[in-house]
């Protein structure tokens, strides 16, 4: 089974479902949203 199956088959699992879950309930939150902004901007500075 690759690495991709896995995966996948991983998400559509109970488990990773909640985890999914969980991950848009913490991006809903602006906090995060701003922590993530600013990484994706400093991320895009280095590769200048």
């Amino acid at each position: 089974m690759s690495l991709m199956q896995r995966i996948t088959t991983f998400l559509r699992s109970p488990k990773g479902q909640q985890l999914v879950e969980r991950g848009r309930r913490e991006m809903g939150k602006p906090a995060n949203q701003q922590k993530l902004k600013g990484l994706a901007a400093r991320l895009s500075n280095r590769r200048r």
